[in-house]
């Protein structure tokens, strides 16, 4: 019989399985119950009188999230647009712009595959050129980091799509320092900040970058399907929605249209994107210091996370301590282990879920050949938990 660690006394607020050791945060989030209660709500609302909830509450309720939201990440809500996920603000941000033959993007080695497929497929289409900046790695230094991207920076580069932090790797960039240092040198950037809101602070407005896309379906815990692209004030009569739909066809300057097109692109259950004031305020609540005092508290439980695994693996640390905030990946060690697409589970994923009932992301990486276990951590996870998995690992690796 297998004994399950308990999770934090916050995990009363999660509808998240008990039997489950579930360090998977990063992936998807999870919603809390009030959240989940309330969506229920507006749903209801929804199905009662759909015309005049879409018609008109929801618009009342859209604005709302579109000012609050704009607020947490000071941005310039006139630039901020919901979309359903972070890969969908980097698709609209690609089929929006005019690339000439030979013009190059940058990706790094790093980056969310779902998002480096769709600036190759952006590049091959029009004739432009991915160029795959390889980091030093392991990571010694952040400025290690900001040198060998600026160093893949050519008269050619039009665009360099840069993490806040590394999905395969969780690993937090110095993205103010490179954003800068990019459009200093005439390079747009396009911020992947999938893991942006509630997991790092974002001033958008000091920041200033072409574009930024995000989740608050993760690190804010809202429902999933919640995201948002900001464009900046100079790019915004550039980029178009996915969608063409009835805004199109109407009349009004340019932030007009921006809510014109990307507000209704047909119809869509919006009420993800409603929760994200009542998210901001309920998850903010669980921690005397507000969103700064948790994203204090997951990166110290990250770090201490990680080095628990490490002490297990002896396979050295992808990058300092300062670098990590609520992601943190480790190596594994190199077994041979075929390396799985995307879209297989890897076989020691696997084992660990039906064995041992723990939910922690396992991937191979092909562009590094190495295999990544990669481990979240939030308000209701325990250190113990990761201690469970770290036993588990001495036994199994």
């Amino acid at each position: 019989m297998v004994n399950i660690p308990s999770r934090s006394k916050l995990g009363k607020y999660w509808n998240l399985r008990e039997s489950t050791v579930f360090l998977n945060h990063g992936s998807f989030g999870a919603c809390p119950k009030e959240i989940l209660a309330y969506q229920r709500q507006l749903r209801d609302q929804l199905e009662a009188d759909p015309i005049y909830f879409l018609d008109v509450k929801a618009k009342e309720l859209w604005a709302e999230s579109i000012e609050i939201f704009s607020e947490f990440i000071n941005a310039d809500k006139n630039g901020l647009v919901f979309v359903p996920n972070a890969t969908s603000g980097v698709n609209t941000v690609l089929r929006s712009l005019d690339l000439r033959h030979n013009d190059e993007i940058l990706v790094l080695d790093h980056a969310y595959q779902a998002c480096w497929n769709a600036v190759d497929y952006a590049t091959k289409k029009s004739g432009a050129k991915t160029t795959v900046v390889t980091l030093p790695f392991p990571i010694t230094s952040p400025e290690e980091i900001i040198e060998s991207i600026l160093n893949s920076v050519t008269k050619n580069t039009k665009l360099a799509l840069i993490d806040t932090v590394t999905s395969p790797t969780g690993i937090r960039l110095p993205f103010e320092i490179i954003v800068k240092e990019l459009q200093s040198r005439g390079v747009d950037v396009l911020l992947d900040a999938a893991h942006g809101p509630g997991i790092v602070p974002l001033d958008l407005n000091k920041l200033q970058a072409a574009y930024v896309t995000g989740n608050a379906h993760k690190w804010l815990c809202t429902p999933k399907g919640s995201a948002f692209l900001y464009i900046r004030e100079d790019r915004r009569p550039l980029i178009r929605p996915l969608s063409i739909s009835h805004g199109a066809s109407v009349d009004g300057n340019i932030n007009e249209k921006i809510r014109l097109e990307f507000d209704w692109t047909g119809t869509q259950d919006p009420t993800p994107w409603l929760c994200i004031p009542k998210s901001i305020e309920f998850v903010g609540s669980l921690s005397d210091k507000g969103w700064e005092g948790i994203m204090n508290h997951n990166t110290n439980l990250a770090i201490s996370a990680r080095n628990t695994i490490l002490e297990v693996l002896q396979t050295p640390k992808l990058c300092p301590d300062s670098m990590i905030v609520g992601l943190s990946a480790v190596l594994l060690p190199n077994d041979n282990v075929p390396l799985t697409s995307a879209l297989e589970a890897d076989p020691f994923h696997t084992l660990l879920y039906e064995k041992y009932n723990i939910q922690v992301p396992v991937f191979a990486w092909p562009h590094h050949n190495r295999r990544y276990l990669r481990t979240a951590s939030f308000l209701y996870n325990s250190l113990e938990e990761y201690q469970y998995l770290a036993e588990v690992l001495e036994k199994e690796i």
